[in-house]
């Protein structure tokens, strides 16, 4: 990892006979007036406030109440501590919005190895809930505290090590012409635009990592979904059924709209997406799935619903 957050200097050339050395790039974020880049700031400020009162609520509320000791909540609570670090405010304010080399393939590393994180812990979520619905007498015994912290864990070391080497690649890569990054972040596709010479190796190695990250994951939570599904069915109580259904039609909520905005992102090459469609579907995943999260965990769960109303005291 040690290689890409090294600083180290780009050699531009607009004309044949000119050149200079430049040490980071130029992030365009929302071009518009300076009153607009003051909106933009104030409203995404206002919805990061929001989206770390939503989590940490979670967070606290299962805390806080001794029957929520779970693995169902425990894996709750790590999702919505995940979904605050994935949030991020884009530097609206500064008049140059450079960021340094380094610190672009910084926040390439983290924003990748945070939303490769979530993709294992849905899954997870999904896994858990197949066991306890298929598998109730033996849940208990199965996913105990021990498996449930090591699941944990396992999705945190997964998603730090996935994307490392083809980011370290890019990081060695030359890079000519402008400097400046049509987007909010840095991201693949704005930065494989600006290398000297295509790399289809790397676009393809990138495309592969990102599709077996995605599907993997999404196959195993739409198996499990299946096998609930096939479960609930068979139950023969209907308020068995109701709060199964209710159980898993959160997480599918959650997964359709992580999962829904990244496959459009990411399982199609970067090229053929306008500037402004990706800083829209990035803001999407990365700002208003956070935000809405966990409205749809609580709002579907009275355990966590009358947890929260005691933690807030409403």
């Amino acid at each position: 990892m040690g290689s890409f957050i090294t600083p180290r200097y780009m050699k531009i050339s607009n004309t044949p006979n000119t050149s200079s050395i430049i040490t980071g790039f130029n992030l365009l974020g929302f071009p518009c007036p300076r009153e607009g880049q003051i909106f933009l700031f104030l409203l995404f400020s206002v919805l990061y406030l929001l989206t770390r009162r939503g989590n940490g609520s979670i967070i606290c509320a299962v805390y806080w109440d001794q029957r929520l000791h779970t693995p169902m909540y425990i894996l709750l609570t790590n999702f919505s501590f995940l979904e605050i670090w994935y949030v991020m405010l884009a530097n609206f304010l500064s008049d140059t919005k450079v960021i340094s080399f380094s610190g672009c393939f910084l926040q390439f590393y983290f924003f990748f190895s945070l939303g490769s994180t979530e993709c294992f812990s849905l899954a997870v979520m999904a896994f858990d809930r197949y066991l306890a619905i298929c598998r109730p007498l033996h849940y208990p015994t199965i996913m105990t505290r021990h498996l449930c912290t090591n699941l944990v864990v396992s999705c945190w070391i997964l998603g730090f090590l996935w994307f490392p080497v083809p980011i370290i690649v890019i990081s060695q890569m030359s890079f000519c012409g402008s400097r400046i990054i049509d987007h909010f972040l840095c991201d693949p596709g704005p930065l494989l635009a600006l290398t000297c010479a295509r790399a289809p190796v790397m676009e393809s190695f990138f495309g592969i990592l990102s599709s077996l990250l995605l599907f993997i994951p999404f196959l195993c939570i739409m198996v499990s979904c299946a096998l609930v599904l096939r479960a609930v069915l068979r139950l023969p109580s209907a308020a068995g059924r109701r709060k199964a259904v209710s159980t898993c039609g959160s997480h599918l909520a959650v997964v359709s709209l992580f999962y829904g905005s990244v496959m459009v992102m990411y399982l199609s090459p970067t090229s053929e997406h306008e500037s402004g469609m990706q800083k829209l579907v990035t803001l999407f995943y990365s700002v208003g799935s956070p935000l809405i999260n966990p409205v749809i965990c609580s709002l579907r769960n009275k355990d966590m619903k009358h947890a929260l109303q005691k933690f807030l005291g409403i």
